[in-house]
């Protein structure tokens, strides 16, 4: 396949007490396993974007990436250094927090990209489709001190889609929300 598969993973967890996120558990198993069982069907292969635990997501047989710019920058530098690494025309990104965003999401993006630079979920930002060509242009937005995900975009050429159901996309942020997660009617275990 043409799209490589970016998994983010590489937050402070700040709102789980500085917990790494993607290793934390939900319904049985830790949130990456839910990532990479619903991205590897829809790409050639995985990144992980990891700043913390390499060895630990190394085990589930991606390569993982730390961060070019330290300081946990946030997710356009862990996009950064995917973009650096990828050798397939596209990068499609998803958060580590989102263990039942659509099964045919990369497809649907794939659909809208036409000629634009990114196609972007939303309400969604981490979920996105990106040319591996803007990797300069994220390089010199990082550089320029820039972190914020929409205002990056609005300097590309960009596409907004929507999906029919935005439930699919939620974030679980808190050991609440893991707790609470799998029992909310919208979102069902795989």
């Amino acid at each position: 396949m043409n799209v490589t598969g970016l998994i983010l993973a590489g937050g402070r967890g700040s709102r789980m007490d500085g917990a790494d996120k993607g290793l934390q558990p939900f319904a049985g198993r830790p949130l990456i396993e839910h990532a990479i069982e619903r991205l590897r069907p829809q790409v050639g292969h995985i990144l992980i974007s990891a700043n913390r635990n390499g060895e630990r997501y190394a085990a589930y047989g991606c390569p993982v990436l730390g961060d070019r710019l330290g300081g946990f920058l946030g997710p356009l530098a862990g996009i950064d250094a995917a973009l650096a690494e990828c050798t397939t025309p596209y990068l499609a990104t998803v958060p580590c927090d989102a263990p039942y965003f659509p099964a045919d999401l990369v497809a649907h993006l794939l659909t809208a990209i036409g000629t634009a630079d990114a196609v972007i979920v939303a309400d969604h930002p981490v979920f996105a489709l990106l040319r591996r060509d803007t990797r300069q242009a994220l390089a010199d937005y990082l550089a320029s001190g820039g972190r914020k995900v929409r205002d990056w975009y609005g300097g590309l050429c960009s596409v907004t889609v929507d999906f029919a159901d935005g439930s699919a996309f939620a974030n679980l942020n808190t050991r609440e929300e893991l707790a609470t997660g799998c029992s909310r009617p919208s979102i069902r275990p795989s």
